[in-house]
This record gives structure tokens, C-alpha cells and sequence, in this order.
């Protein structure tokens, strides 16, 4: 070993030497704690929020709530840890889910838990609300926003628990989310880079799940989130859009499940479960999507627009009103904004009963899959589609070729699929562009088949 390597080796023990002897354990308590305290032992918890929202958290510092107390307000903390030594913030005492740590933000607050411009931190076993008396637009239960801040690295969520937020049902209007991730800024660029979003619960949170927003989603001005891992999440009881990257390279959605949605959209909005949007690369595997009822839509799964190279593998979805599979782009979006929809990838998925929509203002339109729009290179092999007998009024199409604005698919591949249904469905190509159907299985009254 050189002379050189050595003394950094002895430089970077140092530094996180003295990360760890400098580090800081604050406690909150809100049934026996006092801010008057100094807040460094449990013996001296502070009592509300106020305090923990004053102090910079600095590398290695720890903020902790204890078990089964409950705060109203928002905790919005400062400071950031560094790479070898993260703020994390959580509880003590009594572990489990039934006894984390609540915060609720009654509305008052555009969320419960606020990190702005925070890095290399943590934040576990974390309860939020935000029930209003009305409907506020835009609200969230966790909120995690970089703005004029360069390039925020690790940042974790885990373990949270994030119900009943009665945000805005419309999307135009800002909707309202369990989890929103922003990241902007006309001075800075800012992104995330490796953010993960792992194993929380979220229930009741009116209009979506897990959304992000970026100022750089058009490809004149592109500056992506990176590493993004959304992993292990329960979504349940959520009306419109599950889980949805926006503005991330080479995002994976993972190991999450979404079902039981609730119908409370108004007729005019369209939601699916799990879909990217302005993403290049992103991967969705081992996710299992069930029961969307959004009025337009509703499907499980989507390969929407502004994005190449889209992966959707060994899904599981299960009795979409809108189906299974959307693949999507509008005709007017083009570059130097939009770059479409191309080389979309959807393999060894399998779809149950999906596609079964009889009522709301688009009753009767339901293809199991719909491709729609100038789409390019969109290959989907290998998938299982179960189709049982309809009720009076469904759409009978399995798979239907559509124009969005004009422009048809191109170039669309479908090989080793199997297709089965019990009573009788249908193909519709439209005005399809060189599509090809190869070894593809066919089983009951299937009408409209394509011809290899």
C-alpha cells in the first residue's frame, strides 16, 4: 500500500470519527416531554414539533419521536447528513406499526412531514395525516421537495404509514397524494439521486399514491432524477393514479401492491395504477394491480409518453375496469418537448379478468389492451391474458389499436402471448402501421384474428 492511499485511508477514518462523536440524538415526547428541555435524552424530550423544526440536524444526527405519541402540526426539519453518516429521523421506544408516531396536519399544512432541500437522510416508522374539513388542492401527507438545490443524494423513506389526506380529486387542480416528490427551480437545477421509497403503507389518500412533479420534465430542458427505487409499498383505497415516476432515468418499481380503489373520481378524470411519465428506462416488475374504477382509464398498467425504453415485466393484474395494458402517445407532442413513445417492452405479465368497465360516462370501452396514438416499437411477448365472461355491456376487444389525435401505432409486436377467454372476445387493429403477430396462442371465440 502506498504512503499516499494510507494517509487517505487514516484521513477518511478520521472524518467519520469524528461524524460519530459529534452526532446528536434528539428525543420528542408529546405526553411527558417539555420544550423547554434540551431535548438530548428522552429524560429531556421536548414536547411539540416547534423545536425539531428550529435545529439544523447536521451528519449522524438523530431525531426521535417517541412511540404511540401523537403531534399536530408539520415537522419540517433542517440540515442534511452526509453519504458516510445520515440524519435519520424515527422513533423510540415501543416498536411496530401500530405504535409509530403520528403526525397529523389537519389540513393547516401542505403536509404532514416536509422535507425541503434535506440530503442524506431517512425518515421510518413515521404515522402522517392531513384531513381538512374540505377538499384542499395540491396537499400531500409527505412532501420532499428540491428546489435551487443542485443534485440531493439518498434520501429514504421507509416504514411510514400515510392515510386519510382528502386532497383535491381533480388532476388539474393539483390533486392531492400520500407521497409527493418535487424537484424544480429556475436557478439551480435540482434532482434527487438515489431515492427510495420502501415498505410504507398507504390508505385513503385522495386523489394518488406515490406521484412526483419536476420543472424538467420536457426534453429542451431534461435534468432527471436518479436511481429512484419505489419498493414494497401497500396502496389501498386510493382513487385515481397509484405510483407515478415523472422525469427519472432508469427508475425500478418493484414488489408493490395496489388494490381495493375506491370510486370517487368525477366523470371527467383519468387514472391508472402503476405508469411512467417522462422516463427513460424505467423498469415495473413483480407489482400486482387490482380493482381500478377511475372513469377513464383504469388501467394497471401504462407506457405513457415522453419516454423510451419502458419495462413492464411479471405484473399481476386482476380486475381493472379499464384493462390491463395501456400504451400511449398523443399525436401533438413532439420534440423538442415530447420525444413519444418508443421501444416500450411489456413481457410475462398476467392479466385476470381485467377490462370489465359497465358503468360511468365511458361504460362500454375497455380492451384489455389499448394502443393508441403514435406509438414505435412497442414489443409485448410472452404474456397470459384470462378473459371470463363479461357482464352485458363490456367492451368484448382484447386488443384494440386506437388513434390519438390523428397517428396510429408503428411497428407493434406481439409474439408468445396467450390469450384465453370463456365465452367470446374480439381484435380491433384500426389503422394500425406494420404490425406483427407470431406464435401467439389464441383460445375461445376469438373473432378478427390476425393472420401471421
Amino acid at each position: 500500500m502506498s504512503q499516499y492511499i494510507r494517509k487517505l485511508l487514516i484521513i477518511g477514518v478520521i472524518i467519520v470519527s469524528s461524524q460519530g462523536l459529534t452526532a446528536k440524538n434528539w428525543y420528542i415526547d408529546a405526553e411527558q416531554g417539555l420544550d423547554s428541555n434540551t431535548g438530548n435524552s428522552p429524560k429531556k424530550a421536548w414536547q411539540t414539533l416547534t423545536n425539531a423544526n428550529t435545529i439544523v440536524l447536521g451528519p449522524g444526527d438523530s431525531l426521535l419521536l417517541k412511540s404511540g405519541t401523537t403531534y399536530d402540526g408539520q415537522l419540517k426539519p433542517k440540515g442534511s447528513g452526509s453519504i458516510t453518516a445520515l440524519v435519520y429521523i424515527g422513533c423510540y421506544g415501543q416498536s411496530g406499526h401500530l405504535s409509530s408516531p403520528r403526525i397529523n396536519a389537519g389540513g393547516q399544512y401542505k403536509a404532514a412531514l416536509f422535507l425541503y432541500n434535506n440530503a442524506c437522510i431517512t425518515v421510518a416508522g413515521l404515522e402522517c395525516t392531513n384531513t381538512a374539513t374540505s377538499r384542499i388542492s395540491g396537499q400531500s401527507g409527505v412532501l420532499v421537495e428540491a428546489e435551487n438545490s443542485g443534485t440531493l443524494p439518498s434520501i429514504t423513506l421507509r416504514d411510514l404509514f400515510i392515510h386519510d389526506v382528502n386532497g383535491s380529486l381533480v388532476k388539474k387542480q393539483g390533486g392531492g397524494q400520500g407521497i409527493q416528490i418535487v424537484n424544480g427551480g429556475k436557478d439551480i437545477k435540482s434532482r434527487f439521486d438515489h431515492l427510495l421509497i420502501e415498505n410504507c403503507h398507504i390508505c385513503r389518500t385522495e386523489r394518488n399514491g406515490i406521484i412526483f412533479n419536476s420543472d424538467y420534465w420536457n426534453r429542451k430542458d431534461w435534468f432527471p432524477n436518479l436511481h429512484v427505487v419505489i419498493r414494497g409499498n401497500l396502496l389501498e383505497k386510493v382513487p385515481g393514479d397509484g405510483i407515478v415516476p415523472l422525469g427519472c432515468e432508469g427508475a425500478l418499481v418493484e414488489h408493490n401492491h395496489m388494490w381495493d380503489c375506491t370510486r370517487l373520481l368525477p366523470d371527467t378524470e383519468a387514472a391508472a395504477g402503476i405508469w411512467p411519465w417522462s422516463c427513460d428506462h424505467t423498469v415495473i416488475q413483480y407489482n400486482e394491480v387490482s380493482d381500478h374504477k377511475a372513469p377513464w382509464d383504469a388501467q394497471g398498467f401504462d407506457c405513457d409518453y415522453n419516454c423510451v425504453g419502458t419495462i413492464i415485466q411479471y405484473n399481476y393484474s386482476h380486475n381493472n375496469e379499464g384493462g390491463f395494458l395501456l400504451v400511449c402517445s398523443p399525436s401533438g407532442q413532439r420534440m423538442p418537448f415530447s420525444i413519444g413513445n418508443d421501444s416500450s417492452v411489456v413481457r410475462y405479465n398476467l392479466s385476470v379478468n381485467d377490462g370489465v368497465r359497465t358503468s360511468g360516462i365511458h361504460a362500454g370501452f375497455s380492451p384489455a389492451m389499448l394502443i393508441t396514438g403514435p406509438v414505435t416499437n412497442t414489443d409485448i411477448h410472452h404474456n397470459t391474458v384470462i378473459v371470463y365472461q363479461k357482464p352485458a355491456g363490456c367492451d368484448p376487444d382484447l386488443i384494440k389499436m386506437d388513434t390519438w389525435g390523428g397517428d396510429w401505432p408503428l411497428k407493434t409486436t406481439f409474439t408468445h402471448n396467450t390469450f384465453y377467454v370463456k365465452d367470446s372476445a374480439s381484435i380491433d387493429l384500426g389503422k394500425d402501421k406494420q404490425t406483427i403477430f407470431k406464435d401467439n396462442l389464441f383460445i375461445g371465440n376469438i373473432s378478427n384474428q390476425p393472420i401471421p
